[in-house]
């Protein structure tokens, strides 16, 4: 669109445009001068006065005019659109006043036409004039507009004053020629309007582009056609230790590599290879990155492109903090953090190389190392103890590292140890020795002397006969061996450790299975009331007999349902079976159900209990829950709650094996217990020593005391069973003696009956218990 038709310039090209009126004085001063002169001429010529008084008023107009350009090109340069408007409208002021002397001048001369020489010297005067308008005018269109009314107006009036018809017709033409004048004049503004616009945004597109250069994180140059440089940044340079972008310019990728060398950062090698690497990747229009390590310990890595007209750009730049960073997360990936030893992942792949080489023959060896009793140190003492405990180790061990001699911390107390060729078993057994030698001592940690115990297993293979996770599962087999046998030692795989783990986690295997078909079962062993020697109740106990192992003894199977996770569901069916049969028998027989240490960290176990009684329909009275001092040792609080939750269902609690605990008589005023259960070792030496016999009785009369009823339990002798009756007098008794465990109908069937030691036992010894039963 043409700048004429818009409503005004914009004020960064209309100030600058307004300040191009004052520039050119001198050309002015030479246009004056020859308007005076030819006017003067004319006068000369002529004698005519008026010709005199023009030129004398161009003299004075041209001096003022001269004068205010000087004054204002001497004004610093205009920064607002208001002082660029006031400088334009004194600049039309002078202009107009020149104008309209020229004007009439060319009016007077033509018109009056005294000669044919003043004639044409007007129009010489207007036309030349007219010439200057544009060139010096155009950052004012209103200037243009007023010089072009002011000369050409008089000079087509005068032709037609003359009156004859071809004076007419020239004055006529005049028209065109201001219209011509005019559009010349819009026109050549437009065009520097346009060239001043073009330059500003590429100004501004430059500018942007040496910011976006210039602060770039990295150096980059753009190389010619001829491989030297022709653009670099100020990063580039600072790089490069250069005080200026412009001193890289012009040299070669080779030579900017070679400052490198000649600083002795960057070796000679490394420079060629550095440049053959970018040279080839600019000639064949790919992209490459290369990484290389300065002397000095810093890395840049160099990028290079094809660009386009065929420039190519290379880019480099300091990226030392993250090869640091790769570094450090690659350690952190390798090593553990807390010791600083290989870890699990990558002491696999260590091992795995190290085997997959060398004579496939060879043996090997693999020692899995792990902490006694560790857990205890992290609950009483605190993790960070035991991170420290845990270091000290790793220190010890670490000694042995060397050549085919690998450390490894597997994770939390556990460690392994890859021992490269060994000799046989003779030898890896001195090496377990050596390794636990390390090992001996006290290590003070944050003030607390702990004493290092630590149990081991090794395996020795053939490296081309087996893989590392076999040797580790091996190797932890002949762990588990070793502290099953009272931790503090070693032991070295052997081929029945595994027949061994092989047929526990297939019994496993079939105990889920027995527990989730039901294909458990559950019989009672009598509990016999000494002063009836009836059956009072019976304790319900579970049985699992194996489809080919036959009965499995519960202390076999029990302890392996604990470790899988699913004694729950063994309590949950025992209770279920219980109160089921319990609910038949007749009305005085109660049963007892023992609930592990697990049962009691779930708060389920009380629903359990309840809907196991509305199952049934048992009287609440006529269940006993048996609890074990090891579920009160993992929380007595909580269990203390779920105790007294069940207490609340009417269900009555009793402690079984009693004494057997750490604690045992804090429990008797602190539970709401019914009855204590005395266990059989109490029982095992009293027909022979007094002090075991004395010890029993007052076990028997401090609970009673209490108002807790009293069970012992391991009656296996009439013997026994006679003192008890006659001296220590418990309430309940039950054992071998009074014959293996029965089916629930052998127990229905024989609640009636009396046991026939009644008859046996001395009279005389037995006291009417009848009132405590």
């Amino acid at each position: 669109m043409s700048v004429t038709r818009t409503k005004e310039l914009p004020d960064d090209i209309y100030v600058p445009f307004v300040e191009t009126l004052f520039r050119d004085g001198v050309s002015l001063v030479i246009g004056i001068l020859s308007q005076f002169t030819l006017i003067s001429l004319v006068w000369l010529k002529t004698g005519d006065r008026v010709y005199l008084a023009v030129a004398l008023l161009l003299v004075v107009v041209g001096v003022l005019r001269l004068l205010d350009m000087r004054r204002v090109s001497r004004l610093p340069p205009a920064t607002t659109r208001r002082q660029a408007r006031k400088r334009e409208n004194r600049y039309i002021v002078y202009g107009a006043m020149h104008g309209a002397v020229l004007g009439i001048f060319s009016l007077v001369a033509i018109y009056t036409a005294q000669d044919n020489f003043s004639e044409t010297a007007a129009v010489c005067i207007s036309l030349a004039t007219a010439t200057g308008i544009v060139g010096r005018n155009y950052g004012s269109p209103r200037m243009v507009v007023i010089l072009v009314v002011a000369l050409s107006l008089p000079m087509a009036l005068g032709f037609v004053m003359r009156g004859d018809v071809y004076h007419v017709i020239l004055g006529l033409l005049c028209i065109p020629f201001l219209a011509a004048m005019y559009r010349y004049a819009d026109t050549v503004r437009d065009v520097l309007f346009t060239a001043i616009s073009s330059e500003k945004r590429a100004n501004r597109l430059a500018g942007r582009f040496n910011r976006a250069l210039n602060t770039m994180s990295h150096g980059l140059v753009m190389l010619g056609p001829q491989g030297r440089v022709v653009v670099a940044n100020a990063e580039a340079a600072q790089l490069m230790a250069m005080k200026s972008p412009d001193l890289l310019l012009g040299r070669t990728v080779r030579s900017l590599l070679l400052r490198g060398v000649a600083g002795k950062l960057l070796t000679v090698n490394d420079c060629r290879y550095v440049e053959a690497q970018l040279t080839r990747a600019l000639r064949e229009g790919r992209n490459r990155k290369v990484l290389v390590g300065l002397t000095n310990g810093q890395h840049y890595e160099f990028s290079a492109r094809e660009g386009n007209q065929e420039l190519g750009v290379v880019t480099f730049e300091d990226v030392t903090a993250r090869v640091k960073a790769e570094e450090r997360i690659r350690f952190m990936a390798r090593y553990d953090s807390l010791t600083g030893l290989v870890n699990r992942a990558y002491f696999h792949q260590l091992v795995t190389a190290v085997m997959a080489s060398g004579d496939r023959n060879r043996l090997c060896g693999i020692v899995t190392l792990d902490l006694d009793d560790f857990k205890s140190v992290n609950d009483t003492l605190g993790h960070p103890v035991g991170d420290g405990l845990i270091y000290a180790v790793a220190e010890r061990i670490r000694k042995l590292s060397g050549p085919g001699v690998l450390v490894s911390r597997f994770g939390g107390d556990e460690f392994m140890i890859f021992f490269d060729h060994v000799s046989g078993e003779e030898e890896i057994g001195r090496l377990l020795d050596k390794v636990f030698a390390n090992l001996q001592g006290e290590v003070d940690v944050a003030g607390h002397a702990l004493r290092i115990q630590a149990s081991a297993g090794a395996v020795l293979a053939r490296a081309g006969d087996t893989d590392v996770d076999e040797m580790i599962v091996k190797a932890d087999l002949a762990l588990y061996n070793a502290k099953d046998a009272g931790k503090n030692g070693w032991r070295l795989f052997e081929a029945a450790m595994d027949a061994a783990f092989r047929n526990r986690q297939a019994m496993k295997a079939d105990l889920r299975s027995a527990v989730e078909t039901g294909s458990l079962r559950v019989v009672y062993q009598p509990i016999i009331a000494t002063e009836t020697m009836r059956i009072a109740g019976c304790e319900a106990l579970c049985r699992w007999d194996h489809p080919e192992l036959g009965p499995v003894s519960p202390a076999v199977f029990i302890p392996l349902a604990e470790e899988m996770g699913i004694v729950a569901d063994i309590s949950t069916f025992m209770l279920n079976a219980a109160c089921a049969e319990c609910a038949k028998w007749p009305g005085d027989t109660a049963v007892s159900v023992n609930l592990s240490a697990k049962d009691f960290r779930d708060r389920v176990v009380v629903a359990k209990v309840r809907d196991a009684l509305a199952a049934s329909g048992l009287a609440p009275d006529r269940l006993e829950i048996e609890v074990t001092e090891t579920a009160l040792l993992d929380d007595k609080a909580a269990t203390r709650e779920l105790i007294g939750e069940i207490k609340a269902l009417g269900v009555r609690i009793a402690l079984d094996d009693f004494g057997t605990g750490y604690s045992s008589l804090s429990y008797l005023h602190k539970l709401p217990l019914d009855k204590i259960k005395i266990d059989r070792s109490f029982l095992m030496d009293v027909t022979g020593d007094a002090r075991s016999l004395e010890l029993l009785k007052g076990i028997v009369k401090l609970t009673r005391s209490l108002g807790l009823a009293v069970t012992v339990e391991g009656v296996e002798s009439f013997e026994q069973l006679n003192i008890l009756a006659g001296e220590v007098h418990p309430d309940l008794v039950q054992g071998f003696l009074f014959g293996s465990a029965l089916s629930a109908s052998g127990i229905e069937t024989m609640s009636t009956k009396v046991w026939p030691f009644a008859q046996a036992i001395d009279p005389v010894k037995r006291p009417a218990l009848a009132e405590r039963i």
